[in-house]
C-alpha cells in the first residue's frame, strides 16, 4: 500500500521537474519551422550523395528533388510567419503553483477515487482472463434464443411461395441448388435464422467446393440473425471465408467485429481501416465501419484518423477504370500531390501518411515512398500502433522489409 503512494509521488515529482524545466529554460530564438527548413535541407544533401553513388536512378532523383524541394518552401514560408518562441522569466513562479496544485490534486484525487487495495494485474492474467472469456461466449442458438423473432415482412403471395419451397427441400434433402435458393429468399424477408441453416446445407453438400463466398454467406445471416453478436459459429465460418479469399470485404469486417467484441479493438481498427482505404465510398460495410470505428479507436487508446480525408469518389474511381494506364496515373499522381501538399503544410493523422506511402509505391516512385517513410517514423517515432500501420504501407510501397 506505501508503495503504491510512493510511486505515485514519485511519478508526480518526475512530471514536475519536467513542466519546470520549459520555465526555467533559457531564452532561445530558434524557430521550430526552421528547424524544418534545416532537415530538408539535409535530405537535399542526402540526395545529392545517392546520386553520386548510383543508388538511385537520375528519373527518381529528380521526382525526389522536387518534392523534397516543394516541402522546403513551404517549411521556409512558416518560419517567416512563426514567432520567436520565448520564456519569460516572471512564469516561474506561475511554474510552482501550478507544479504545487498538480502535486497535491493529483494525490488527492487518487485518495478519494483511487482503488490502491486491489491486487495488480499482470498480463499473463489479464490475457488468461480474456481467453476464459471468449471461450465462455454464447453459441449461435443461445444468442438466438435470448433475442425474440422478429416478423417477417412480405407480401402474402412471396410467403406462400417460400413456404412451398420449404415444403419441397424437406423431399429433395441433397438439391444443392434448391437449398441456394432457398437460403437466397429466406434472407430477403428476414427469416436469417432459417437463411443460414439452410446456407449450412449448401456448403456440406459442396463439399470441397464450397467457396470463400459461400462461408462469407453464412457467416453473415449469423451475426444478422443475432443482432449483430459474432458467435463462435460465425466466426468459424469468417475463418474459413477468409483462408479460401482473404480479400472478401464482408468477411473482413465481420471478423474485424469479432476482434472487437474479443478484446482485440487495436487488430478491428486496423482491419476496417484498410476496408475504408479500400472503398468503394458506398459499399455497405464502409457505412457500418464509419458508425463503429470511432468506438473501436476509443476501446483500443488510438488516436482516430481523419476517415473523411479528401479521396477519389465513385464517379472518379468509375472514369478511372476507363483511361489508359498513362491517364489513370497522372491522375493518381494529381491526387497524391494534393495529399502531399496537405500533410506539408496543414499536417494530417497517420492514415494520411500510410496513404501517401502506398499510392507513391502503386506509382513506382520508390523515392518518394522512401522519404515520406522516414519523415513519418520521426513523426510517429512514439505511437507503436501508428508505426505498425505506417511499416504495414511501407511494406507494401517495397521500401521497408
Amino acid at each position: 500500500m506505501l508503495m503504491i503512494w510512493i510511486v505515485a509521488a514519485l511519478m508526480v515529482l518526475i512530471a514536475s521537474a519536467v513542466f519546470l524545466r520549459d520555465f526555467w529554460a533559457v531564452r532561445t530564438n530558434v524557430k521550430s519551422a526552421e528547424l524544418d527548413v534545416q532537415v530538408y535541407k539535409d535530405q537535399l544533401a542526402a540526395l545529392e550523395v545517392d546520386l553520386e553513388r548510383g543508388v538511385i536512378a537520375s528519373d527518381a532523383y529528380g521526382s525526389a528533388k522536387t518534392e523534397i524541394s516543394r516541402r522546403l518552401l513551404a517549411a521556409d514560408r512558416r518560419a517567416s510567419t512563426q514567432s520567436t518562441a520565448t520564456r519569460d522569466v516572471a512564469l516561474k513562479p506561475v511554474g510552482l503553483v501550478v507544479v504545487a496544485v498538480m502535486f497535491a490534486g493529483s494525490l488527492g484525487l487518487y485518495g478519494v477515487m483511487g482503488r490502491p487495495q486491489l491486487p495488480d494485474q499482470p498480463l499473463v492474467a489479464r490475457l488468461e482472463a480474456a481467453k476464459i472469456a471468449r471461450s465462455n461466449r454464447l453459441n449461435q442458438s443461445q444468442a438466438e434464443n435470448k433475442l425474440e423473432q422478429l416478423p417477417l415482412q412480405a407480401e402474402p403471395e412471396y410467403l406462400v411461395l417460400i413456404e412451398k419451397l420449404r415444403a419441397t427441400m424437406e423431399t429433395r434433402e441433397g438439391d444443392v441448388e434448391g437449398w441456394k435458393l432457398l437460403s437466397l429468399h429466406e434472407s430477403r424477408i428476414g427469416n436469417f435464422r432459417a437463411a443460414w441453416r439452410a446456407q449450412e446445407k449448401v456448403i456440406t453438400l459442396s463439399g470441397e467446393k464450397a467457396t470463400g463466398t459461400d462461408f462469407e454467406d453464412l457467416a453473415e445471416f449469423m451475426v444478422v440473425a443475432t443482432n449483430g453478436y459474432v458467435s463462435v459459429e460465425a466466426e468459424q465460418a469468417l475463418a474459413k471465408a477468409l483462408r479460401l479469399d482473404p480479400t472478401l470485404p464482408r468477411a473482413r469486417y465481420y471478423s474485424g467485429l469479432a476482434l472487437a467484441q474479443n478484446g482485440r479493438a487495436d487488430v478491428a481498427y486496423r482491419m476496417w481501416v484498410g476496408l475504408l482505404e479500400q472503398g468503394p465510398a458506398d459499399a455497405p460495410w464502409v457505412a457500418l465501419i464509419r458508425g463503429q470505428i470511432g468506438q473501436v479507436a476509443r476501446a483500443a487508446g488510438i488516436k482516430l484518423a481523419n476517415i473523411d480525408a479528401p479521396g477519389p469518389n465513385a464517379q472518379q474511381v468509375e472514369d478511372a477504370q476507363k483511361m489508359s494506364e498513362a491517364d489513370r496515373k497522372e491522375m493518381i499522381r494529381g491526387m497524391v500531390g494534393g495529399l502531399a501538399e496537405r500533410l506539408a503544410t496543414q499536417g494530417g493523422g497517420v492514415n494520411d501518411w500510410a496513404r501517401l506511402i502506398r499510392a507513391y509505391g502503386v506509382l513506382g516512385e520508390t523515392a518518394n515512398a522512401s522519404a515520406i517513410w522516414n519523415e513519418a517514423k520521426g513523426v510517429f517515432a512514439k505511437d507503436a500502433q501508428a508505426m505498425t500501420l505506417l511499416r504495414e504501407a511501407a511494406v507494401a510501397a517495397e521500401v521497408a522489409n
